[in-house]
């Protein structure tokens, strides 16, 4: 008892502590940020003078009392912060940029790590020290350049897109960056072996956690879709996001990076945006921590003292990133006009560039003036970037008018050259090849993956398992459990993926060597696994042997029913994959022929925004059909033509791919809006009448099925055909009714 009330007289103070600093700071950050909101200037820096307030290092202000408490807080914020990048980020959106922002992405990154490393040289640092300030100064910053574009109504331009790209390759690269140079600092060398095991180790388990991810993930918060309100979904999605970061700890990352593994995964599901939506004020909140945090870390005394270099470093990423930025997007056939203008919008280091401080710091190996300086850097660097996005015009015909001619016409040459490439057709040998190793690739890496996370589950646990329980076989049985848990992923890596060669605009003759290839390839790929597993256990000679044997017979094993289940899981996970744009062009949810139900957020610029269904004539317009729309927890379900659409409806329209590729960008126009809360489950289900229906000799225009059933018809299906004008038909028993409505309505009619 006694004991208990001196922990619990201990803890009161320190939590008073924790809560004091806390409101303190808020209160100091809510200041000062309406200030910088007043004077127009980004809230990032609002923040790290409102941290520079609260610091011991102004003494006009009292400080807080534990810098411990605020650490605390600023590491929950690091976690909501790179969660909601990889919100942001998507897998998909990776693939979707293009070569372009790779190239670029990477150009940037090793440019500015390189002179990063130099200058840290010139100015007396370690080789630790230089590597992770090129780290610092290697990284634009996401906030800054889209607040700059959003203040500027730049982010329709094609540069701003081709930007926001860059960002996102970047952000990627930045957390592989921060495991590098976790291990570099925790070995206290740059030894190649080790940093190739490490970024080995990054990509395996980030494939792992890919794979487990997307193939659980979407399927599950589709069973709970019912539930999934706001309170539940932010319960469900910042519990996903700590239990990432703590699993990513125990297998030997930081807590950052599971956090951004899981805001990724979480980015392709169709709850994106929800989840986007309900974390915002917890992100806003904890970010704005982190950044009061680093502002704490601001010493006058330090900047006065390193005045020298602040203003080097400042001029080497304003120009840096300019130089790399500009060249990488030349050399990927962009214009010259765009080029620079890219190139001029990146020049900031921002919120990665003080996780990494933070991670150097953390580690031990950051010597503490650094942190102020890039601070410094970071707030000078974005005060001019506004400006330098709005030099790009005057910068671009400055350059256009003093360019050399000759290199004026090999810069549009390539421009052409590149455009050409991009747009050359499928139908050569070298298409052949490229279409063969984009469709056979990715499941070859995606399988060995899997196989490599077997073969080392079924060695650290199931094998001391079986030793321990039949020694005298365990080596022979842990082989067959291996190789039966590898078979299922050995025949899928074997089996040609289904292609259709004219979509591709390829022959079958033209696909033949690759195809002839690519099979050699993956059986020799799955022989490997297959003799790498009997060789560990026996000899190469036995493993190569057996393996032959075992190949072969997984191959004459092979069934129809097992080719066609491999199958369905493959589908499964690429739909779980593309969810998020599978849910909003409603293309996975065939009823007639190409006919497809689809889910549409209506923008602010939409041009029939409040106006009547009616009037706007979407059937006449765009072929589509409204069947649903979801307006807040309120569902009208067969809307009539009197409905008006308004901003941040969901409509639920159904009509061919062409047709809903035609109205989507009309009714998205504008401001991108947060779905509802919950979406209905809207279905297209097939209804049988029977003799006893109430719609039996009526059409479906006097049985007032829209009314009555809240079900709209898309057609009548009579002993396998579909009536062309089914509206006016009278119903028989036996007829097909293909309806669209909520869950259970159809039955009614039966």
């Amino acid at each position: 008892m006694i004991l208990d009330l001196i922990i619990c007289s201990a803890a009161v103070p320190r939590l008073e502590s924790l809560i004091s600093d806390l409101a303190f700071i808020l209160l100091l950050g809510a200041v000062v940020t309406l200030l910088f909101k007043w004077i127009r200037q980004p809230v990032v820096l609002g923040y790290i003078v409102a941290g520079f307030l609260a610091s011991p290092n102004f003494e006009p202000l009292p400080s807080v009392t534990t810098e411990a408490n605020i650490e605390f807080w600023a590491q929950i914020g690091i976690i909501v912060l790179l969660f909601s990048l990889g919100l942001e980020f998507s897998f998909k959106k990776l693939v979707n940029t293009g070569g372009s922002a790779v190239v670029t992405a990477l150009i940037i990154v090793a440019g500015m790590m390189v002179t990063g490393f130099g200058i840290g040289h010139l100015l007396g640092f370690t080789n630790i020290n230089s590597l992770f300030l090129g780290g610092m100064l290697s990284m634009s910053s996401t906030t800054i350049i889209i607040k700059a574009f959003t203040d500027l109504g730049l982010r329709q331009k094609k540069f701003a897109s081709l930007v926001f790209a860059v960002l996102i390759v970047e952000d990627l690269f930045a957390v592989v960056m921060m495991v590098i140079l976790s291990s570099i600092a925790l070995n206290n060398s740059v030894e190649g072996g080790e940093m190739l095991m490490s970024v080995s180790k990054l990509v395996f388990f980030l494939v792992i956690w890919f794979l487990v991810g997307v193939f659980v993930l979407p399927s599950f918060l589709n069973r709970c879709r019912k539930y999934l309100n706001n309170e539940t979904l932010l319960v469900v999605s910042m519990g996903l996001c700590l239990s990432m970061a703590v699993f990513s700890v125990l297998c030997g990352f930081s807590l950052a990076l599971g956090a951004f593994v899981m805001g990724s995964i979480l980015a392709g599901t169709s709850y994106a945006e929800r989840i986007e939506h309900v974390t915002t004020p917890v992100k806003d909140l904890f970010g704005s921590v982190f950044f009061i945090s680093v502002g704490m870390m601001v010493q006058p005394q330090v900047i006065a003292d390193y005045w020298w270099p602040i203003l080097l470093l400042s001029v080497v990423v304003i120009v840096g990133m300019t130089i790399f930025g500009t060249f990488g997007m030349l050399i990927t056939g962009q214009s010259l006009k765009v080029a620079i203008e890219s190139g001029l919008s990146l020049t900031q280091i921002g919120e990665f560039a003080f996780i990494i401080a933070t991670l150097g710091m953390g580690l031990g190996v950051l010597n503490p003036e650094i942190y102020p300086i890039v601070v410094a850097v970071s707030v000078i660097t974005t005060f001019t970037t506004p400006y330098f996005i709005r030099m790009a015009d005057p910068a671009y015909r400055l350059v256009e008018r003093h360019l050399p001619r000759r290199l004026h016409f090999l810069i549009d040459r390539y421009q052409d050259d590149a455009a050409d490439a991009t747009a050359e057709g499928g139908g050569s040998t070298r298409g052949a090849w490229a279409a063969l190793l984009k469709r056979y690739l990715w499941r070859v890496a995606l399988y060995s993956v899997v196989l490599v996370a077997i073969s080392m589950v079924c060695g650290r646990f199931i094998q001391p398992m079986l030793d321990s329980w039949i020694p005298s076989w365990s080596r022979l049985a842990g082989v067959v459990v291996t190789i039966c848990a590898m078979a299922p992923f050995l025949l899928a890596m074997v089996l040609p993926p289904p292609m259709n060669t004219k979509s591709a605009g390829l022959s079958a003759r033209q696909l033949r060597v690759p195809r002839i290839v690519m099979m050699v390839f993956r059986l020799l790929i799955a022989l490997a696994f297959i003799v790498h597993t009997l060789a560990s256990a026996y000899s190469l000679r036995v493993g190569f042997l057996i393996g032959l044997g075992c190949l072969f017979l997984l191959l004459m094993l092979l069934s129809k029913s097992l080719n066609r289940r491999l199958r369905e899981i493959e589908t499964k996970f690429i739909n779980n994959l593309n969810e998020r744009d599978l849910r909003r062009s409603g293309k996975n949810n065939n009823l007639i022929s190409d006919l497809h139900l689809a889910h549409i957020h209506v923008g602010y610029s939409c041009p029939f925004v409040g106006e009547r269904l009616a009037n706007s004539n979407l059937r006449g317009r765009y072929g589509v059909d409204v069947v649903m729309i979801q307006r807040g927890p309120q569902t009208i379900a067969v809307p009539s033509g009197d409905t008006r659409i308004f901003p941040g409806d969901t409509i639920g329209v159904i009509g061919t791919d062409d047709q809903i590729s035609s109205v989507l960008p009309v009714l998205e126009a504008g401001q991108e809006l947060t779905p509802s809360d919950t979406v209905p489950e809207f279905r297209l289900t097939p209804v049988v009448l029977t003799g006893t229906s109430p719609l039996v000799g009526h059409t479906l225009a006097t049985a007032e099925v829209r009314r009555r059933y809240h079900t709209h018809v898309v057609g009548i299906e009579r002993d396998g055909d579909f009536l062309d004008h089914p509206a006016a038909e009278p119903l028989r028993p036996g007829d097909r009714l293909w309806t669209v409505g909520p869950a259970g309505h159809a039955a009614a009619m039966k």
